[in-house]
């Protein structure tokens, strides 16, 4: 059990949020910053640009799967040694992403970074989390939350720009500088409490957890490449993964102290959080990385420009942003999340609309108003989340919410990749990726969105609404 941290002063805790907010916004967008700069890669590792998203999957996947150890970690060594040493080797990784010379190194440099990812963020919102009083829940998650909403979008036009006016190493040797100052942050903000007393590690669940998420993404994977030899294994690793997630639960359910406790999912709107949030999630992943590739392989448009029409979707999440307290104050979680869910499905519907040779205002309006709805649904998700869980257990919340949100973008990432593949391999294609193949990407990832609603549904009318209280 953790020792309870000492009280913040307001100001403090702010500061504490806006530094876990940067390291957010560092590790998502490094998940996501490479998706314009795929094409100059592939180049440079001589292989498929499509091929590359395993560079996104690997480093997300890693971070899904160490993120379970977070919480023991931190209860284990403190909050301040984990949460600096974290940031250091994720700035480390960094400047080994950019040394490396092939994809194979690369791919292992982006799995270190991905464990430095999966200590950094967690630990943080843990220190938020115990000293923030309810009335401030909603305040506070939506600092250190925002930049995983902001950062997938800017991650595109700013690798775009990194590539055309420099090269894509530059894309991770950014972070160094970066780390250097949220260390020494850290050691300055964060208390180093620590557990009064340590919890045995839980071996079997942790092995049974990443098990679980390498057999799933790395199944997707092969599915995707639909060759002769890797459908089977891809769909042996799939039913792995179903049988392992399985075990994972029974398991979490049985242990006495589990790496990975599953009580606050018998809390309906922590549930709905975890449940339909990550359908949510998994689908507005997906765009970082299909949108920048249909407007570059499909449209022809150079990494800048397709960077900076992605930029819409970013000021629509800028745009949103003032009216989302007082459209929750004034509907309720529940509507909010019924009625925007189904504007978000139909503003990705409305990206089969986008036309080579378009106007660019046209373009940007599609995206700009799937900004809009898809910023309201992701801070609606994250709030509701924490919105009835108990002080006593908002670290092992945490821990949960965190695992399945970076498993869904690794997911989401996976299950774009192999909608395309899929897409492709129908149509016959043998010259590469058509406009068409990304059409029925898009209304795959529309679908998962549609199924995210089923859990909203389910929600009581006045679900969480304590934390909407002025």
């Amino acid at each position: 059990m953790a020792t309870p941290a000492a009280p913040n002063t307001p100001r403090q805790a702010t500061w504490i949020a806006l530094l876990v907010a940067v390291t957010f916004f560092m590790e998502n967008l490094d998940a996501t910053v490479i998706a314009t700069a795929l094409p100059q890669m592939a180049r440079d590792f001589a292989e498929n640009p499509v091929s590359l998203n395993i560079g996104i999957s690997a480093y997300l996947l890693a971070v899904a799967v160490f993120i379970p150890l977070s919480g023991w970690v931190a209860d284990r060594f403190g909050a301040r040694q984990v949460f600096a040493g974290a940031i250091g080797l994720f700035t480390l990784a960094s400047w080994l992403c950019g040394l490396a010379p092939t994809l194979e190194t690369f791919v292992a440099a982006r799995v270190l970074q991905g464990i430095g990812g999966a200590l950094m963020v967690p630990v943080g919102r843990l220190v938020v989390l115990r000293t923030t009083e309810k009335q401030d829940l909603v305040k506070m998650l939506a600092v250190i939350t925002w930049p995983g909403l902001v950062a997938p979008v800017l991650g595109p036009p700013l690798g775009g720009l990194i590539v055309t006016h420099l090269s894509w190493p530059w894309i991770f040797y950014l972070n160094i500088p970066l780390g250097g100052l949220a260390i020494a942050a850290a050691w300055w903000l964060i208390p180093n409490a620590r557990a009064s007393e340590t919890r045995r590690f839980d071996l079997m669940g942790f092995v049974f957890l990443a098990s679980a998420c390498a057999a799933w993404l790395l199944g997707l994977e092969m599915l995707g490449s639909l060759s002769g030899g890797s459908l089977g294994a891809g769909a042996a690793l799939v039913a792995a993964g179903a049988l392992l997630t399985w075990l994972s639960v029974r398991h979490c359910r049985r242990h006495p102290q589990p790496l990975l406790p599953l009580a606050t999912l018998g809390i309906a709107t922590f549930r709905a959080s975890i449940v339909g949030g990550t359908l949510f999630r998994l689908s507005i992943s997906a765009l970082p990385f299909l949108i920048p590739l249909l407007l570059q392989v499909g449209f022809g448009l150079s990494p800048v420009d397709a960077g900076l029409l992605v930029l819409a979707i970013f000021a629509g999440n800028l745009a949103m942003k003032p009216f989302t307290t007082g459209l929750l104050r004034r509907h309720g979680f529940r509507r909010v999340l019924l009625v925007n869910g189904l504007i978000g499905v139909g503003c990705i519907l409305a990206c089969l609309g986008l036309q080579q040779g378009m106007a660019w205002y046209w373009m940007a309006l599609v995206l700009f108003v799937g900004g809009l709805s898809r910023s309201m649904q992701f801070t609606t998700y994250n709030a509701v989340g924490f919105a009835e869980v108990p002080k006593a257990q908002m670290g092992e919340a945490s821990t949960l919410f965190s695992m399945f949100f970076q498993l869904a973008m690794a997911l989401g990432v996976a299950v774009a990749a192999l909608l395309l593949r899929v897409a492709m391999q129908v149509r016959g294609g043998e010259g590469g990726l058509a406009v068409s193949d990304f059409h029925w990407a898009l209304f795959g990832v529309a679908l998962v969105a549609c199924a995210a609603l089923v859990d909203a549904v389910r929600l009581p009318r006045n679900a969480g609404e304590q934390v909407l209280r002025t």
